[in-house]
């Protein structure tokens, strides 16, 4: 582990001049804030795949069906969005 950080490090030095390992600690911080998206994305998909083996299986509770998954998936992007703001503040902030 400490060479892969002494090799990103090298790598940003080069790229930039210099880098400390706050900064080189803020980037990492920020890749692995962005993979939240990730699993927004993969949670969405499974949700909207249940509901429609549900509206499949239950034509008649098509609405309530609905309404559950659009809260469930605004729940999910909201958390997609706070990973993006997290990372964005370690990039430009920190």
């Amino acid at each position: 582990m400490e060479l892969l950080v002494t090799m990103v490090a090298n790598l940003l030095a080069e790229a930039a001049g210099t880098v400390d390992m706050a900064s080189l600690g803020a980037f990492i911080g920020a890749g692995i804030a962005a993979l939240t998206g990730l699993g927004a994305g993969v949670g969405m998909g499974i949700a909207t795949g249940k509901a429609v083996e549900a509206t499949a299986r239950q034509p008649e509770a098509v609405g309530q069906i609905r309404t559950m998954l659009l809260l469930g998936l605004a729940f999910a992007e909201t958390t997609a969005i706070y990973g993006l703001l997290v990372s964005l503040l370690l990039i430009f902030v920190a």
